[in-house]
């Protein structure tokens, strides 16, 4: 059997089916570099289990999980003006917590080279918007490359590093949901072992790094001088086809290959530009392009960027193409997955679109929404403030597990920006409240990550409101990792500040959860409810890890009038209704935490009896 910590660090070349974010992990290996730092976030938290996967002691470079995405690439920052070739790698919407650090990174020089993986989501699979990055680029002068596949994951990050190092600037490697889960055959190279490096920071060679006015022109004069270096790079990034029609499609990364998929045989009837590199745009690799084409289309997943630039360019000079971009409302939104990309093209060539994507109706789908895990300690919260709130009382949500109290049939949570965002909302919306009750929800990784300054203040401004810290001991939304909560105790941390009103409750003991939140509720300052469960979905792998893999689960004795409290307003999924309206227990879905217990008002609920498998120490 492989193991993959062996195989990603083995010297000889070697071929393996992997998926994108495990082939980027093999890149840094073969490149060098000596820091690496994170803040999970889906579609990226594969690359840091690629990571643990390769033991400490044989590991090449530095890890870890920071408390944000801005302090992660401040770290790694750090590293490379020291000489250490760094990759910090975040989601999408983290490089809305990074931009005020980032933007600064083109006019200084980095050393040892620097490496921003992101991890965007067209079809917000699993984030807050669509929102495309590669506006971050044009912004901040910071060359971008785009991938296709898995393969071009681990090159792209090779040359990444090896430009980046070059020029001492930074480079940004976009990977797309599918990219970094795009699963295919690799082929690695060698893998030598560097030597230990010397830190070598030095102002007086190097500098200046600090941005005030006296030295901002001669920074930004640095960085746009490096910008017209990655003009020229940026032309070994354009993949064309040979030249047999007089149309032509320009595109970049997966839509590329969904287009194959769509025009099929018929590929002979258009031309492709490819561009591995989307910011800077290869402009004589356009130019030539747009010249020998009557029309071209730009086919690109989100916003209108290349678009934007490719029109400029046509108009400079002064070319008569006819170009195609976006050419309605649906074709900024969603993946352009090959069903995408069909009805994309088929509204401007519908005879490049083959049989095998006809004009369908979309089928009826039954909405399954997302929900709470079986025991999770999240629920009881949601359960118990759905009692005691009025509908006039206002809950503001913030990211994480405990977004879905939003959904039915608990409806609390009814504000959602950002990470952290909560606090400064809630204190928003208590200003001139005197008839409303208003409470903020923060989970235990988010209290670290970007709750601190709305805390912070809330308590120094005197804000009016209960504050719930869901605190499960995980970031547990993006794979169960560590955060600062390890270390630091949330209670200590918040009686530090001056927080006079803190309670602590297990979410399990529902009587006391629903008397210390009444009380907090009533309470006519800032306060704070500590609401604790152990992440039930990583203590029943943990469980199983240990060889228990059987526990006393819920049944549904004589007693059940019908009530249906466990499935309609607690809601916990292991409670379903036969054919004939009855509750059963889903026992594959129950985990037998008991929970649901106090919640039915016929009593009619009891753990099974049997001896359980494994050793429980």
């Amino acid at each position: 059997m492989k193991l993959l910590g062996e195989m990603l660090v083995q010297q000889s070349p070697f071929s393996e089916i992997v998926i994108g974010n495990t082939a980027i992990v093999r890149a840094m290996v073969e490149s060098g570099v000596r820091v690496v730092t994170s803040y999970p976030g889906s579609p990226t938290p594969e690359i840091a289990e690629a990571i643990y996967s390769i033991p400490e002691s044989k590991r090449p470079f530095y890890f870890e999980f920071s408390t944000n995405e801005k302090v992660a690439l401040e770290l790694a920052f750090g590293a490379s003006i020291n000489g250490f070739t760094s990759c910090v790698f975040f989601k999408s919407v983290g490089m809305n917590v990074v931009a005020d650090s980032f933007v600064q990174l083109s006019m200084m020089e980095l050393l040892g080279g620097m490496v921003i993986v992101i991890g965007d989501d067209p079809g917000a699979n699993s984030s807050q918007n669509e929102q495309d990055n590669r506006h971050y680029g044009r912004l901040s002068y910071t060359p971008i490359l785009e991938p296709k596949d898995a393969q071009e994951v681990y090159d792209m990050f090779l040359k990444a590093v090896e430009y980046s190092k070059l020029l001492r600037s930074p480079v940004i490697l976009r990977l797309t949901t599918h990219t970094a889960h795009f699963k295919q055959k690799v082929n690695f190279g060698k893998y030598i072992p560097s030597l230990n490096q010397s830190p070598v920071f030095d102002v007086e060679k190097y500098g200046p790094y600090i941005p005030i006015a006296n030295n901002v022109p001669v920074m930004k004069r640095r960085a746009l001088e490096k910008l017209e270096k990655w003009k020229e790079i940026s032309e070994e990034f354009a993949y064309k086809t040979q030249y047999k029609s007089k149309r032509g499609i320009i595109t970049a990364g997966l839509p590329y290959l969904s287009l194959l998929d769509v025009v099929g045989e018929n590929v002979d009837k258009v031309d492709i530009l490819r561009l591995g590199m989307v910011y800077p745009l290869p402009r004589r690799a356009i130019v030539e392009f747009l010249k020998s084409h009557e029309e071209v289309k730009i086919l690109e997943e989100l916003d209108d960027f290349i678009e934007q630039v490719v029109k400029s360019i046509a108009f400079e000079e002064n070319i008569n193409v006819r170009i195609i971009g976006k050419v309605d409302i649906d074709d900024w939104i969603g993946e352009y997955t090959p069903e995408k990309v069909a009805s994309v093209l088929r509204k401007v060539w519908q005879d490049l679109v083959r049989p095998i994507y006809p004009i369908k109706s979309k089928p009826r789908v039954i909405q399954r929404p997302p929900q709470l895990c079986p025991g999770c300690g999240h629920r009881p919260v949601f359960y118990v403030l759905s009692k005691i709130l009025s509908n006039k009382d206002i809950s503001v949500a913030d990211i994480g597990c405990h977004t879905l109290g939003f959904l039915e049939p608990y409806k609390v949570g009814q504000v959602l920006l950002s990470m952290g965002h909560s606090t400064s909302t809630a204190s928003g919306l208590s200003l001139f409240n005197t008839s409303r009750k208003v409470v903020a929800f923060l989970g235990d990784s988010t209290f670290f990550h970007a709750g601190l300054p709305g805390i912070i203040n809330a308590i120094f401004n005197n804000h009016k409101f209960t504050l719930v810290v869901m605190e499960n001991g995980t970031t547990a939304m993006t794979g169960h990792q560590d955060h600062a909560g390890k270390k630091i105790k949330i209670r200590n941390l918040l009686e530090s500040m001056g927080v006079k009103h803190i309670w602590e409750v297990d979410t399990y003991q529902q009587d006391k959860l629903e008397e210390v939140l009444r009380q907090a509720l009533n309470t006519d300052e800032f306060n704070v409810v500590i609401a604790k469960h152990p992440c039930m979905l990583k203590f029943t792998r943990e469980r199983r890890r240990k060889g228990i893999v059987k526990v006393p689960q819920m049944r549904v004795t004589n007693k059940c009038t019908l009530a249906n409290v466990c499935i309609t307003r607690f809601a916990c999924p292991s409670f379903q209704r036969d054919e004939s309206g009855n509750v059963y227990v889903n026992k594959d879905l129950c985990i037998g935490d008991g929970s649901c217990i106090p919640v039915c008002p016929s009593v009619a609920l009891e753990l099974e009896k049997f001896e359980s498998v494994g050793d429980e120490k």
